[in-house]
């Protein structure tokens, strides 16, 4: 059987990592990018490197009928996908009295609003292909309990946790998987811009974690072994919460 998953965001950081450790464990990878062409280059390099077959998509997951084109003609060129991991997104971190409309509507629509119109084109494609399958999103330990100057970030990826949990109640009974991993603090250029004693004082673990810590649970959820897991969130984040 040919599992395809498709990775969004996979250009650099987390989804990079993840798209280069499903491509380890045997999968086709559908490598998506927005603007960073070289980085989704890079990342299809690293996973036929690895022995596995990947292809990559471009489109701005803001923009619904791009979105709704390029993934139906790719499921009708390649058939449907086995699995998807909704990692793409932004930040755009201020102070809530501070914070422009732009700085609200661009992490919402991208983070939140992105997961419908990438999961759209694509479920019923999934659905009638009878063979179950896996989603999984990226949310954050902001999603779970707030972050200072995230209002926005914070809202889109508590959003996230609870559009998949009730996904996974609608696509249970077809052997699809739904669930979330909720990153805390990892050492990608997202959290470049943090005070990293402030950091470690916050952690148990004392330490951030990395885009391949990440990566392993994400192919955790998409392995056999959690066909039983559904409508969950998964922390990694060194005992932050």
């Amino acid at each position: 059987m040919n599992k395809q998953i498709l990775v969004t965001g996979a250009s650099k950081g987390i989804g990079q990592a993840i798209a280069i450790r499903l491509a380890r464990e045997g999968y086709t990878l559908v490598i998506h990018y927005h603007q960073d062409e070289a980085g989704g280059l890079a990342t299809l390099d690293a996973v036929q490197q690895s022995g596995a077959a990947g292809r990559l998509l471009r489109f701005n997951q803001q923009e619904r009928k791009e979105c709704k084109e390029v993934l139906e003609n790719d499921c009708a060129t390649h058939g449907p996908y086995w699995g998807v991991v909704l990692n793409g997104g932004i930040i755009r971190d201020n102070a809530f009295p501070a914070m422009l409309d732009e700085e609200w509507d661009g992490v919402i629509q991208t983070n939140l609003g992105g997961a419908y119109n990438v999961l759209r084109p694509i479920m019923m494609d999934m659905i009638a292909a009878r063979r179950g399958g896996r989603i999984v999103a990226i949310s954050s330990v902001s999603g779970i309990i707030g972050t200072r100057g995230q209002t926005n970030y914070s809202a889109a990826k508590a959003g996230i946790i609870g559009m998949m949990k009730a996904l996974a109640l609608e696509v249970a009974k077809r052997g699809i998987t739904v669930n979330c991993v909720a990153p805390g603090i990892i050492a990608t250029a997202m959290t470049n811009h943090l005070s990293l004693q402030n950091v470690l004082n916050m952690i148990p673990m004392q330490r951030v974690g990395t885009a391949e810590e990440v990566a392993a649970a994400v192919a955790f959820l998409c392995s056999e072994e959690a066909g039983y897991i559904t409508r969950q969130v998964l922390s990694v984040n060194g005992g932050l919460i």
